[in-house]
């Protein structure tokens, strides 16, 4: 089993034993979903809701190693705690509390990465409104990969844009809205 997959088992056993609601996203979902490109990263998606952030983080503090100096408070001010496994992996732990996250999280399938290894990653969909939203040539590469290989036609369009909309609104990027519906059409 490679590194990132055993991980990925690793860190989804992590969640399942405290009964965590999460869904494993980025890289790793790319690799699946869409065209495989190189990660060396692990990326996941964790409902802690809002206020309730400080125990979450403390208990993966509690077992993995932080990546940066004051990594709680960064975690807390940005969402995003940032570890490192034993094997030296990153892992980008997002702190989830909008409705868009909690449908992700609920919405998530169970894929065999590599036989007798099975994850918890979020749906196609999902990951092309979080690569939108995240707007960084890298994400509209991978929404590229993700449309080409489960074919337009074969995702729900109506859901990526009804959950994206409200996201660049608050983002005030509407400009995002327009160059996925341009990606869309081949």
């Amino acid at each position: 089993m490679n590194e990132l997959t055993k991980l990925s088992v690793e860190l989804q056993d992590f969640c399942d034993r405290r009964h965590w609601k999460f869904c494993i996203i980025g890289g790793i979902a790319v690799l699946h979903w869409g065209e495989p490109r190189f990660t060396m990263d692990l990326d996941l998606t964790l409902l802690t809701g809002f206020g309730a952030e400080e125990s979450f983080v403390d208990e993966w503090l509690s077992h993995y190693e932080p990546r940066i100096e004051g990594a709680r408070d960064f975690a807390l001010l940005n969402r995003v705690l940032l570890l490192r496994s034993g094997e030296g992996i990153g892992i980008d732990i997002a702190l989830g509390a909008l409705p868009f996250e909690e449908k992700a999280v609920e919405r998530a399938v169970m894929i065999e990465m590599e036989p007798g290894a099975e994850v918890k990653l979020c749906t196609p969909e999902d990951l092309i409104v979080m690569k939108a939203f995240a707007d960084r040539d890298l994400d509209w590469n991978d929404i590229r990969g993700i449309i080409v290989r489960q074919g337009s036609d074969n995702l729900d369009w109506n859901h990526i844009f009804q959950h994206l909309g409200p996201l660049c609104e608050a983002k005030e990027a509407p400009s995002i809205m327009t160059r996925l519906r341009k990606l869309r059409t081949p």
